[in-house]
């Protein structure tokens, strides 16, 4: 029996099949194809062999049966080196394949478009990750293509004489790669169906969206990966309009104060972000008020910094801006005139996006690697919403704070401690700061005032650092501030630097064996504190 060289085509993606299909042909191969592909080839002018025609048998249930059966797999998997396997194709009358080329049904197309749960199913491939596993493993003898981008690596080697090993061994290793998240798609939309949050086993799939120049250091590679569903108002859906691309620190710095951003919804706001913690956060009735605010928090930080604005940038705000260096802004849009100003700076980077505000998706997880391992949680979506006096009613100690075993958890929204309760003014601020210091590394302490920081301290290695370094960032912006503690204080001490710097009132956790301490400080100075049981840590 004379081996005839063929390929086996079968895609649901045709971008450059028919050109692809050509030069196979021109390189004296035959064509089998199926069902959309045949037809679409035929049409092109092509001598297309059915897989019918190979197996003998026909395609049934709905299309469900075409390529399982001997006669395609055995010509897949014959290793071409073993007499064995050969005389056994001569004894059956199969011939071999030699190259592969699918891809796979478009379950991730049908997940996009918020298909049912029927037709999901319905797009999850069988016969094709059976094929291109079956010629992968027989990598020697077989050249398979999943990505149109490698149709012409794989003519340019046939015209010089055949695909190389070295290419083929790269074509094994990107199918099973291609299966392996066409699977992670499919088990965790299973697992979504289900309810499972934390499965036994996971896999998450991502795709390469960029090279980059180095990561935390320049000894050190590194790339960004985007998650294969873009998240709205996430940094995978920005446009870069100018500047040079992003860095690592970049990407992780701007993520931190895009997420600190999304916690002010459609309330004028901007993020002043340096090391992934924020330096100035400021509201107002417009974008310009808003940058005023985050930048006089702290003129010194933003400097080399990163903002996030969830208001279109305008040309005053883009005038201020530009008087000091800064390394991103992001919105979710700029006039022109805004523009020009902000390109005139060769070192900014500029991104848009559009859906900057959007809320995170109940799906996605917060996940930190560690060595040998993945720690994944739920997202922190506590937090006090409002901003009048009706959230709060007065309570004892006992009945707010959590006991130490932490098993009698606070509603929050019911906690004023103190014999003076805040006034509307300071409830405005103490909500204010509230939202700022759950974005900032443990232990983490921010003073302001109604619409602006005026202090943060953060990532000290113990909470009364954390209170010093705030109070003395604010100077005597201090005086008249209210504070937010990410956690409890173990003891009265960042009470005492409160009296000392004029700070006027308090929200905390609560939940220290020395709650009672630090209320009788607080009632000693007049300072009111409210207690709202969730606390914040961020490491």
């Amino acid at each position: 029996m004379i081996m005839k060289k063929r390929a086996l085509v079968s895609v649901s993606d045709k971008s450059g099949v028919v050109e692809f299909c050509k030069g196979l042909v021109e390189n004296g191969f035959e064509i089998i194809s199926t069902g959309g592909t045949a037809k679409v080839l035929k049409e092109a002018g092509l001598k297309v062999i059915g897989v019918s025609e190979i197996t003998g048998f026909p395609e049934c249930l709905d299309g469900r049966v075409k390529t399982l059966h001997p006669a395609v797999h055995a010509g897949l998997l014959a290793m071409r080196s073993n007499p064995e396997h050969m005389a056994q194709l001569e004894k059956l009358n199969i011939n071999t394949i030699d190259i592969v080329c699918v891809n796979l049904y478009p379950f991730k197309a049908t997940l996009q478009k918020g298909a049912d749960f029927a037709e999901c199913v319905e797009n999850i491939d069988i016969g094709g990750p059976t094929m291109i596993r079956a010629a992968a493993k027989n990598y020697q003898d077989v050249a398979v293509i999943v990505d149109p981008k490698d149709y012409s690596k794989v003519l340019d080697e046939l015209k010089a004489g055949g695909v190389t090993l070295e290419t083929k061994k790269y074509l094994q290793y990107k199918v099973f790669a291609h299966t392996a998240v066409y699977d992670s798609l499919i088990s965790n939309y299973l697992a979504s169906q289900l309810g499972i949050t934390f499965p036994d086993e996971v896999t998450f799939a991502y795709e390469k969206a960029q090279d980059l120049r180095y990561g935390e250091n320049p000894q050190q590679n590194a790339v960004f990966y985007n998650e294969q569903f873009i998240r709205k108002g996430s940094l995978s859906s920005a446009e870069q309009l100018w500047g040079k691309e992003l860095s690592y620190n970049n990407i992780n710095d701007a993520n931190g104060a895009l997420e600190l951003l999304k916690e002010f919804g459609d309330v004028p706001a901007v993020v002043a972000c340096k090391h992934a913690n924020p330096c100035g956060v400021g509201t107002g009735e417009s974008v310009y008020e808003a940058y005023m605010r985050a930048y006089t928090s702290d003129p010194v930080s933003v400097f080399g910094g990163i903002l996030a604005i969830n208001g279109t940038v305008d040309e005053a705000t883009a005038t201020e801006i530009n008087k000091i260096f800064i390394e991103i802004v992001m919105a979710p849009d700029y006039t022109p005139e805004a523009l020009a100003i902000l390109e005139g700076k060769k070192n900014i980077r500029l991104l848009k996006i559009a859906d900057i505000s959007a809320r995170r998706e109940k799906t996605a997880f917060d996940m930190k690697k560690v060595y040998g391992g993945l720690l994944v949680q739920e997202y922190d979506e506590s937090l006090l919403h409002g901003e009048d006096m009706s959230l709060f009613t007065t309570k004892s100690v006992n009945e707010v704070v959590t006991n130490a075993a932490g098993k009698q958890r606070t509603v929050y929204g019911l906690g004023v401690v103190t014999d003076r309760a805040p006034t509307p003014e300071e409830i405005e601020a103490l909500m204010f700061n509230w939202k700022v210091v759950k974005h900032t590394k443990s232990n983490a302490i921010v003073i302001g005032k109604v619409g602006r920081t005026t202090g943060i301290g953060m990532g000290q290695t113990n909470r009364i650092w954390a209170a010093q370094q705030a109070i003395a960032h604010a100077g005597a912006e201090a005086k008249g501030s209210v504070m937010a503690s990410d956690a409890f204080f173990p003891f009265p001490d960042c009470v005492e630097e409160c009296v000392k710097a004029g700070i006027t009132a308090i929200i905390q956790p609560g939940g220290s064996i020395q709650d009672k301490a630090s209320v009788e400080a607080c009632n000693a100075a007049g300072i009111a504190m409210v207690f709202v049981g969730d606390r914040h840590f961020k490491h």
